[in-house]
């Protein structure tokens, strides 16, 4: 019986150790680039860029914090992201080939990228942070919100 169990308890761990890297399960947000060469996806709270056509995988973001969610920009040469490298979500934009990470948001509310704008030059945020702040300002009389940020 004591045989049985450490047989069944070794194939559980070599199952789990051992066929995992060939099978990750945290594999997501996949985004494929604009000429679908490119998929950047989120493994375990860091960036990963592969080719469609398979491969091995090149790691993006190296940091303790939470990276996910990626965008391309409609001219491949960007990639925003979201991360709590300072508490809260804000969203980050890098090259599409790597390299440091510029923070472009700085709102204390939860921040992710929806999409670039067709220019390139800013992406879009959910509208329920904007629906806030528009309140805010309104109730200020301030007047209208972009519906963007300049990158």
């Amino acid at each position: 019986m004591k045989k049985t169990i450490a047989c069944a308890l070794w194939l559980f761990v070599s199952a789990v150790f051992y066929a995992a890297p060939d099978n990750p399960s945290w594999l997501r947000y996949p985004a494929i680039s604009p000429d679908g060469k490119t998929i950047v996806f989120t493994y375990k709270g860091d960036l990963y860029r592969v080719p469609s056509s398979g491969g091995t995988a090149t790691q993006l973001t190296t940091h303790t914090a939470h990276d996910f969610m990626p965008v391309w920009s409609h001219d491949g040469k960007s990639i925003a992201f979201a991360s709590d490298r300072y508490g809260n979500f804000d969203v980050f934009v890098m090259p599409a080939e790597g390299g440091e990470a510029r923070r472009v948001t700085f709102h204390s509310a939860q921040e992710y990228p929806y999409t670039f704008t067709n220019d390139d030059k800013s992406f879009l945020l959910p509208e329920r942070r904007e629906r806030l702040v528009q309140r805010a300002q309104d109730e200020r009389g301030r007047g209208q919100v972009p519906t963007d940020y300049d990158l």
